[in-house]
Parts: C-alpha cells; structure tokens; sequence
C-alpha cells in the first residue's frame, strides 16, 4: 500500500475537532471532515434578530442597533459574526490561541465563507486583512490566530489577503482586562498601515472575538485614514447586544 505524502501527515498529525478537541482519525477516509458528528450543532449560529451595525444578536426583535452601536458612531460599514461567544465556542478559541491548535483556522474559514460568502460579494470584499497582534506577542504566541483565519478564508472565497497591511505598533493591554474608557484609550494610535497610501476600496478586517467593537473600529479608522474606501469586520464569534 502506497501512502502519499498529505495522507502520511494526515496519519501522523490528524486534526482535531475544534469544540471537543478529540482526534478525528476516521478524518483520513473523510478529508473533508473537520468536526465530529456530536459536535456539529453545538455552536450557537448567529442569526436574526441582529444589530444592523456589528451583528450582535439582540433580544428585542423591534431593534435596530445594539446598546454599543446605538450611542456612538462607528468607522466601519458594517460588521457580521459566526457564533455567539459561549460554551463550546469560547473553549475552542481559547486552545486556538493558547493551545496552539493552528488546525482550528482551517474550520473556522471554511465555515465563515459558508456562512457570509454571498454578504463578502454583496459589499465588493477586494482584499482580505487579519487583526495584528504587537511583534512582542506574535512573538510569544508564534503566530496570528487571526491571520491564520484570513488566510483560509481568502483562500475559500479566491480573494487576496495583506497579513502586513495593519500593524499594531504598540504593545497594548489586552481589551478583555478593561473598562470601556480604558478600552478606548489602550487601542488609540495602536494601528499603522504599512503603506502610507492604501489603494483598496473594499477590506474585510477579520478577527477572532468582537467585543465592545473597539479593536475593529480603531484599525477600520487606521485603514480609512491611509485610503481604503469602506471597511467590513468578520470575526469567528461575538458577544451578545441588549
């Protein structure tokens, strides 16, 4: 029996689901598999009601912004989410990010472009561009969870991704240990473009958890400043709105 290169990788290093974290080794009979069978339902989709602005989905149906979006003006366009950040989906982001489980992005892009592939055409989507993470904690980690996910959602949707476009030039704290002000002022001058004139119309900023908004809106301003015309926010999993 001749075994190829990808299937020999596949037996020594086969993915994992990425809410169970179980190995998937039937995966080598089933390529496309990505995901246990009992895992499957477990994330909670985004759907309607949602804020018109970020996404967040809301509790009243009769809303049309969420309690951020409502009570101040935002940079970007407008903003879409796969899952509500909870349960199964915050633990598979935590061992994505901290874990190293780099195999997660595949799924991740792949159900992204499933899920908002006809909204990525719908707003003209030119180019692609991960969230940065500081050189000081890209170093620590050893990889951008967010740029891994860009990538592969590029790759879905046949659309070129800039992983350097957005630079975080500075070491901020990171958002989930602050207030609202103090997210604010930690994520102020945080964003460069790498090109002192962006010639993009249409970018789609991707990243793995939105928050309170703060991150997308200071990097879509940073984006919009250098030239880009119109800035969209793709993130894996997002709070809830009120």
């Amino acid at each position: 029996m001749n075994i190829g290169k990808d299937s020999l990788l596949h037996v020594l290093f086969p993915p994992r689901c990425p809410f169970c974290d179980r190995v998937l080794f039937h995966s080598l009979f089933a390529k496309g598999t990505l995901v246990c069978r009992e895992c499957e339902g477990l994330p909670e989709q985004v759907g309607e009601p949602a804020c018109c602005k970020c996404g967040k989905p809301l509790q009243d149906g009769r809303a049309e912004y969420c309690y951020d979006c409502g009570r101040k003006e935002l940079a970007y366009a407008q903003g879409k989410a796969l899952w509500a950040y909870k349960g199964p989906v915050k633990d598979s982001l935590y061992r994505f990010k901290y874990q190293n489980r780099q195999e997660y992005a595949r799924y991740y892009g792949i159900q992204l472009a499933r899920a908002y592939g006809e909204w990525i055409q719908r707003c003209g989507i030119s180019a692609v561009v991960p969230i940065p993470l500081s050189r000081k904690r890209l170093r620590q980690r050893g990889f951008n969870q967010a740029g891994l996910v860009a990538i592969r959602l590029g790759k879905e949707m046949g659309l070129p991704v800039f992983p350097n476009l957005l630079l975080r030039v500075r070491d901020t704290t990171a958002q989930k240990e602050l207030n609202e002000e103090e997210r604010k002022n930690n994520l102020k001058r945080a964003f460069k473009t790498s090109a002192n004139k962006v010639q993009l119309d249409h970018i789609l900023l991707i990243d793995d958890i939105y928050t309170t908004g703060t991150t997308m809106n200071e990097a879509a301003k940073e984006l919009k400043r250098a030239g880009a015309a119109e800035v969209y926010c793709l993130s894996i999993s997002i709070g809830r709105g009120y």
